[in-house]
């Protein structure tokens, strides 16, 4: 079979994986707001490890479609994880996908793919030194900082934290996977140790940024994840990996468009408002107040309305 045949087969299933893992860290996130539970008490449940488990093999298939066709091809796919997320959601939850988030969502991925359409030329060189790995590493953590500090839209800002982190554990998860297989050198070399524990780092830091961040619904901060992952990518492949911008005048004015259409996107599924209850759940109805006892001793007072009633009948 063709290299990049695999390579898009295995990238659509790690697709589908990210978009489990996210509906399942979204409804563990939503018991957390609900029940007032502490997040840090429901990492170790069943929940979280699923989604883990899920978040890994989507991982792994990633990787392995990494070794199979150019970071150019396998990141832009990761954006189906967006597709498959949204309905997923909504058929979980027992309701079906708005129109609102089908708008959103399309924005988003058409946005999304003008972006990578201009930064998808070929790259001279396809890994990244262990200087540059450790600069990468450096300027990543100092944004993810900035990110995850308190303020307006926290769901939202670590969703940008969380995209930025994947999207770098993406770029040195593949010198890792080419450096590791080049027969010239040797197979534990200090490069690939070290980049390899900031691929963790990165990978770890993802996901649990990406945990706070669907506290507050699913679309947006995954249309957030999915952007900025992609992104910080291509950042990395134009700055150190030689790769060039596309088009020209043309290129940007299409980066541009897509730009604005990618925000908008992330706008619109940030504006639908997160349900409450499922929408087969009857509203419950008022607490019914419970009668008054009196103390013992204390002589019980009438009731107002049949105090007035006795008045009128002696009367």
């Amino acid at each position: 079979m063709n290299a990049t045949l695999v390579a898009v087969a295995l990238s659509l299933l790690s697709a589908v994986a990210y978009a489990a893992a996210a509906v399942a860290q979204e409804r563990l996130a939503a018991r957390t707001a609900d029940t007032g539970t502490g997040l840090v008490r429901l990492l170790g449940t069943g929940a979280w490890w699923w989604s883990v488990l899920l978040n890994a093999g989507g991982a792994l298939l990633h990787v392995t479609a990494l070794a199979f066709g150019p970071l150019t091809l396998v990141q832009p796919l990761g954006a189906l994880t967006l597709v498959a997320a949204v309905p997923l959601g909504a058929r979980i939850a027992g309701r079906r996908v708005s129109g609102v988030e089908w708008r959103g969502t399309a924005l988003t991925l058409l946005g999304l793919a003008a972006l990578l359409i201009t930064a998808s030329g070929p790259a001279p060189d396809d890994t990244l030194s262990l200087p540059e790995a450790v600069a990468v590493a450096g300027v990543t953590a100092v944004l993810i900082g900035l990110l995850s500090r308190r303020g307006a839209r926290p769901g939202l800002r670590h969703a940008t934290a969380s995209g930025f982190a994947s999207g770098v554990a993406s770029a040195l998860t593949q010198t890792v996977t080419v450096a590791a297989t080049d027969r010239a050198g040797p197979l534990l070399s200090a490069r690939v140790i070290v980049v390899a524990v900031l691929v963790a780092a990165f990978a770890m830091g993802g996901l649990l940024l990406s945990q706070t961040a669907y506290r507050g619904g699913l679309g947006a901060p995954l249309a957030l994840v999915t952007l900025a992952n992609p992104v910080a990518a291509a950042i990395i492949g134009l700055t150190l990996l030689g790769e060039r911008l596309q088009g020209g005048i043309a290129g940007l004015a299409l980066a541009a468009v897509g730009a604005a259409a990618a925000a908008r996107g992330v706008v619109i599924l940030a504006r639908r408002p997160r349900e409450i209850r499922p929408p087969d759940q009857p509203p419950t109805a008022p607490p019914v107040p419970a009668p008054h006892i009196p103390a013992p001793g204390i002589p019980a007072q009438p009731d107002p309305d049949t105090r007035d009633a006795q008045a009128f009948d002696r009367a």
